[in-house]
């Protein structure tokens, strides 16, 4: 895909992506060195003066090593060149494990303007391990937030073809970032191409599924494949007649509700859904419930319409 200069941003193999800084140029190359006791002043002190340094003291025998190691060089090169990761290992390095007075490993320490400014001991969980980062790097930002930032701008602003195509790039970089593949489902769904959104989603496991975001694109897709069969402006006003007519019957009131969704009034359509509930909570196993539940993942919590909605569920729910 070709960059895009109109929109500014200097880029380092993914579009909407800025470059990375002076040790991250290249790649990952460099971002994960292995090092020794001579090496350590060049490799860590003098370097950590330039790029903060994350420093691994493992040994091969380590079973937890084993587990943190790759997890911190996922993360490190996730990050772009904001930061740099140093593997030392302690039997083939004793006086300098020594020095820095490791008791076990595997041991972490942090180094910022040539001092150690953080450190822990044994492994830790991914998320843990990025907010260790996070801590050291500040508020700079990686390549890979930039362009996750960048493309839910594009979804927000209704660019779902430049969302697309940074998720894509985004996956194509680390396919194990699981908020892109939400944000390229979404664009996809934006962008009318709904098979391809579903193919996107029955490629992935049951676990990735679950996940919050991906979750919520998932809801998208859904609410999009009910619309797809709905027809025109013309039929909608009748539809709407028929279920004021017949409040009673649930069928044509869900069918209206999907309608309204689907031609762009989702108050309304959050409306519709309520009335039935309060008309009939169990009807059809609670489906006009899980609907809008759906709806409400799909435009998510902060938005005002799922605010209102769900206290006006709580009230119908619980009266």
């Amino acid at each position: 895909m070709e960059d895009q200069p109109s929109q500014g941003i200097i880029t380092d193999g993914m579009t909407g992506v800025p470059a990375s800084g002076p040790m991250g140029q290249g790649g990952a190359a460099g971002l994960v060195v292995e090092s020794n006791t001579e090496g350590f002043m060049r490799d860590v002190i003098e370097a950590s003066t330039q790029i903060p340094v994350i420093v691994d003291f493992w040994a091969p025998w380590c079973g937890p090593c084993k587990t943190l190691g790759p997890m911190l060089e996922k993360l490190v090169t996730r990050m772009g060149g904001l930061v740099r990761m140093v593997k030392i290992n302690v039997d083939e390095n004793q006086p300098l494990a020594q020095q820095l007075r490791i008791q076990s490993i595997p041991t972490v320490y942090a180094f910022k303007d040539g001092k150690p400014v953080d450190a822990f001991q044994g492994a830790l969980p991914e998320s843990q391990l990025q907010a260790f980062i996070d801590k050291l790097v500040g508020d700079a930002k990686s390549p890979i937030d930039a362009a996750m930032q960048a493309g839910m701008e594009a979804l927000s602003a209704g660019d779902g073809q430049t969302a697309e195509d940074i998720f894509m790039q985004v996956l194509g970089h680390d396919e194990s970032i699981i908020s892109a593949l939400g944000g390229l489902i979404r664009a996809q769904v934006m962008n009318g191409n709904i098979d391809g959104a579903r193919e996107t989603v029955d490629a992935l496991d049951d676990k990735t599924k679950l996940d919050k975001d991906v979750g919520a694109a998932i809801s998208v897709l859904e609410l999009a494949e009910q619309g797809a069969s709905l027809g025109t402006d013309d039929d909608l006003r009748a539809l709407g007649e028929k279920a004021k007519a017949n409040p009673k019957d649930m069928d044509v009131g869900m069918e209206y509700a999907m309608a309204l969704y689907a031609s762009g009034n989702t108050a309304g359509a959050i409306e519709q859904l309520l009335f039935m509930i309060s008309k009939d909570k169990k009807w059809n196993d609670a489906a006009a419930r899980k609907q809008l539940i759906k709806i409400f993942d799909a435009l998510g919590p902060s938005d005002e319409l799922v605010i209102d909605g769900r206290q006006k569920l709580s009230t119908i729910l619980f009266s």
